[in-house]
């Protein structure tokens, strides 16, 4: 069994991508695993709803399997999965260069004997972000810290979206929270998924700005 540790953003399709390409032992994802707030509304961190994170699912040809959580419970809920779904199995995983994420992916999986790939770890986030526009994946910033309006609804895929990164000094793959994203189409899906922007919300302690899709 193979599964996907998926947050509907650019940084877990690439990962999936290089993992179904450069991976022997992956011919193909069962499952995308994807954790959610704990009143199960949303995604941690992108703010997705539970629709969009199914079509992309269903579009890869993929099971959705989702859990919800606080972030004190995160883990529990995290070990419950791997319990029910993923014993002796794979697990992909997109994590570039915070060696404290691959540290707890590993300990987390190695508790049942989940293999963990790291397809996207240590390269260049600057190298990363340039393949994944030049696959041909679409996606759009989703949530960005409160205060950066103007970069919410971007096309990621838009050279003028990147400059005005590199103009604000961001790290250009949002690595370190700066912005967050949802991708729609790509060489990984059987077809584009549809969305429509509603609205804005402000996360609980004003943190970030996230779209409503």
């Amino acid at each position: 069994m193979v599964f996907s540790s998926w947050s509907g953003g650019k940084d877990s399709a690439l990962a999936l991508y290089r993992a179904l390409k450069d991976f022997k032992e992956v011919e193909k994802v069962d499952i995308l695993f994807t954790m959610f707030d704990e009143n199960c509304e949303r995604t941690r961190a992108h703010g997705l709803p539970k629709a969009l994170i199914q079509a992309q699912a269903e579009s890869i040809g993929a099971k959705s399997v989702i859990r919800c959580a606080s972030w004190e419970s995160y883990e529990s809920e995290f070990l419950k999965f791997l319990e029910e779904y993923a014993k002796g199995g794979i697990g992909i995983f997109g994590d570039i260069d915070l060696q404290e994420h691959r540290d707890w992916v590993e300990r987390v999986c190695g508790t049942y004997n989940v293999k963990a790939l790291e397809p996207l770890w240590l390269e260049k986030r600057e190298k990363l972000l340039e393949e994944f526009l030049n696959l041909g994946f679409k996606a759009i910033i989703v949530a960005v810290k409160n205060g950066f309006e103007d970069l919410l609804g971007l096309d990621l895929h838009s050279r003028e979206t990147i400059k005005l990164i590199e103009k604000l000094g961001w790290d250009l793959s949002g690595e370190n929270g700066e912005y967050h994203t949802f991708v729609y189409d790509g060489p990984i899906f059987k077809e584009p998924i549809n969305f429509k922007i509603v609205g804005k919300h402000v996360t609980e302690k004003n943190a970030y700005l996230v779209l409503d899709i």
